[in-house]
């Protein structure tokens, strides 16, 4: 599937400060279409500006509901209204700088709309993490380098790998 367009190119210093030190709770939703899911590249998480895959979300704020975050989040990132479905993974996302507990749903957007790169409201035009979105099969996202790839979609063999609910947690880092 063709990838969609991408965001200028601007040095990620300082992008990730506001999130440092924090332990946050943030939400993401797997959008499937035609054998594929869509991510969003993330800039300044790791080295030499190479982007860092991850199903679209972000962090849940007081006095929302999960779901409600969740279609916000969404909303903002590829301008799709969604529909929320399963609960399929939670996830401890953890660097040396940053923490979160991360929670996967199923979404669901209307036939036929199109996802187009959004912005994060809590940055300057300048300062933007995201930086592309792209559809993925398992295969594609296999011939990802690991580090690249959020740890939920690392060796996915197939669908069933991403939308069959786990009952296990897995503690990763890194």
């Amino acid at each position: 599937m063709p990838n969609l367009p991408k965001s200028k190119s601007i040095p990620p210093d300082a992008l990730l400060q506001a999130y440092a030190g924090k332990v946050r709770v943030r939400v993401g939703g797997l959008l499937l279409r035609d054998g594929a899911i869509l991510l969003a590249a993330h800039r300044g998480l790791l080295p030499q500006e190479a982007p860092f895959w991850s199903p679209p979300g972000g962090g849940w704020q007081f006095g929302e509901s999960i779901h409600a975050a969740l279609v916000r989040e969404f909303q903002e990132e590829t301008g799709l209204e969604v529909q929320i479905g399963r609960f399929l993974h939670l996830h401890e996302f953890s660097t040396d700088k940053l923490q979160a507990l991360e929670l996967f749903f199923e979404v669901v957007a209307p036939e036929g709309a199109l996802p187009q790169l959004g912005h994060d409201p809590e940055h300057t035009s300048d300062q933007q993490l995201l930086t592309e979105l792209a559809w993925f099969t398992p295969r594609q996202l296999l011939q990802l380098p690991p580090a690249q790839v959020h740890p939920v979609l690392r060796m996915v063999l197939s669908l069933d790998d991403i939308f069959v609910p786990q009952t296990r947690f897995v503690e990763l880092r890194g």
